[in-house]
């Protein structure tokens, strides 16, 4: 029994010890001067603007896709991302394969990020074949480039019809929507 007291009342000390000594420290230490506040506006050249889809514009595109997939009996998936490749929607039609809402995305990603449709991407690929190892690309047509003021800023990627011409050209009726 008094081996558990002493070995209590020396716990007990070195806890109270160690508090006492952290308390110290932290009352001894300077306080920090308060931090400067940096203002930032679009007047002082630190700040630029961007344009962007809004959901709604990227909804009525993803249908102009899907209707023009329809029209040729093809059954697809479409997706648009934002200039930083961001998914803004993504659907995937009726029928349409399991791999072609990836396949849509990392197309759409990709047109967006070289400013081209993904099938001229595709012929890049002769002269530098590494370009097909950047994570998240997809180097087959079914992807187009969205651009304001030549500008991208977004891209929509298809895919799922037999071939990446047949992508791209749905692909194509959604730009056309958003130019209307």
């Amino acid at each position: 029994m008094k081996k558990k007291l002493v070995l209590g009342a020396t716990a007990a000390a070195v806890l109270t010890a160690g508090t006492f000594g952290a308390v110290s420290a932290s009352a001894s230490a300077p306080a920090a001067a308060p931090a400067a506040v940096a203002k930032a506006d679009a007047g002082n050249g630190n700040l630029f603007q961007t344009n962007h889809l809004t959901i709604e514009a990227a909804t009525d595109a993803a249908e102009a896709v899907l209707d023009a997939a329809q029209k040729e009996n093809q059954r697809v998936s479409v997706a648009i991302v934002d200039r930083n490749g961001n998914t803004i929607l993504t659907l995937r039609g009726d029928g349409a394969g399991p791999q072609s809402y990836e396949a849509a995305q990392k197309k759409a990603f990709t047109a967006v990020s070289w400013n081209a449709p993904t099938s001229e991407l595709a012929k890049r690929l002769t002269n530098a074949p590494t370009l097909k190892d950047i994570p998240g690309t997809l180097f087959l047509g079914g992807g187009a480039p969205v651009t304001a003021d030549g500008a991208p800023i977004a891209g929509i990627g298809v895919a799922g019809a037999p071939s990446g011409d047949l992508d791209e050209k749905f692909a194509q009726a959604g730009v056309a929507e958003l130019a209307k």
